[in-house]
C-alpha cells in the first residue's frame, strides 16, 4: 500500500484504489506518480489481465488535480507542479496499454478525474456519481486527454455543450450520452465492476488485448480498408500464433471451460 494509494491482486484481477478521501481523491504529482507505477507494475505483469480503477470513500472517485497544493507550490517555487509523463492516475497519458482498464466511478469524477475514467476502457459508475471536464472555470483547460477522448467518444455538439461550460453531467446522463458504460445502485459499484472484469477474464486474454490494440489504433483511420489490411497491429499477430486459439476451439469442442494460457 502507497502513501496516496492502494493495490489489491485478486488472481488475475488488480484492483488500484486512489486513496485521498480527505480531498476528494484529488491527485497532485506524487499521488499520480505511485498510480503510474502501479500501472507499470500491471503493463509488464504477465499473471495479471484486467485492472479496476476506483476512489476511496463515498463521496468521490477523483476531483481531478489538487487544486490547493496546486496554488501553494505556485506561490512558493513561481512554478506549476509538474506532473509525471504517464498523466494522472497513470494511465491518461499511458499508450501502449493493450490490457484492458475498468473504471468504477463511486462519487464525484472531475476534471483529472474524469479524464482518468475517460482513459479507460469501460467505465461503471455508481448512481450518485458525476461528470465534469470545469477547468475553464478556473482558467485552465482539460490538457490531459480530456479534450480529444470526450470529442471522440460521444456526438461533438454534446461534447462541446459539457466542454465548453464546464457542467456536471450525471451518471444516468452519462450513460445516455454513451461515455458511461452501465449505472448501478452505489452499493453495488465494486460488485459490478467485478462482474465485468469477470466476464473479460473469461475470455482469451491474447483475444482480448488484440481486440484493444485494434480498436485503438483504427479509430482514426477514415478508411476501412486501410484500418483492417494497412496497419500493424502486434498483439493480433500474437494472437494467431497463441496457444490460446488451438485451446479455445478445442474447449467449445469438448464442452467445457477454456484453460487460457495468455500466451
Amino acid at each position: 500500500m502507497g502513501q496516496y494509494s492502494k493495490v489489491d491482486i485478486e488472481g488475475r484481477l488488480m484492483i488500484v484504489t486512489i486513496n485521498r478521501p480527505e480531498v476528494y481523491n484529488a491527485c497532485h504529482p506524487m499521488a499520480n506518480q505511485e498510480l503510474v507505477e502501479a500501472f507499470d507494475e500491471f503493463h509488464a505483469n504477465p499473471d495479471l489481465w484486467v485492472a479496476i480503477i476506483t476512489g476511496a470513500g463515498d463521496k468521490a472517485f477523483c476531483a481531478g488535480n489538487d487544486l490547493k497544493y496546486h496554488a501553494e507550490t505556485q506561490a512558493k517555487t513561481g512554478k506549476r507542479p509538474v506532473h509525471p509523463l504517464k498523466g494522472f492516475g497513470g494511465l491518461t497519458n499511458r499508450h501502449d496499454l493493450d490490457k484492458p482498464v475498468i473504471a468504477a466511478v463511486n462519487g464525484v469524477a472531475m476534471g483529472g478525474g474524469f479524464e482518468i475514467a475517460l482513459a479507460c476502457d469501460i467505465i461503471v459508475a455508481s448512481d450518485k456519481a458525476t461528470f465534469a471536464l470545469p477547468e475553464p472555470k478556473v482558467g485552465l483547460a482539460a490538457g490531459a486527454g480530456g479534450m480529444q477522448r470526450l470529442s471522440r467518444m460521444i456526438p461533438l455538439k454534446k461534447a462541446m455543450g459539457m466542454m465548453l461550460t464546464g457542467r456536471h453531467v450525471s451518471a444516468k446522463e452519462g450513460f445516455e450520452l454513451g461515455f458511461v458504460t452501465a449505472v448501478v445502485p452505489h452499493a453495488d459499484l465494486l460488485k459490478e465492476a467485478r462482474r465485468w472484469a469477470d466476464d473479460i477474464l473469461a475470455c482469451s486474454p491474447m483475444s482480448v488485448r488484440a481486440t484493444k490494440q485494434v480498436v485503438m489504433r483504427s479509430l482514426d483511420v477514415p478508411a476501412l480498408e486501410t484500418a483492417m489490411h494497412n496497419l500493424n497491429y502486434p498483439a493480433f499477430v500474437a494472437m494467431t500464433k497463441s496457444e490460446d486459439t488451438v485451446e479455445g476451439p478445442k474447449a467449445f469442442a469438448e464442452k467445457r471451460k477454456p484453460n487460457w494460457k495468455g500466451r
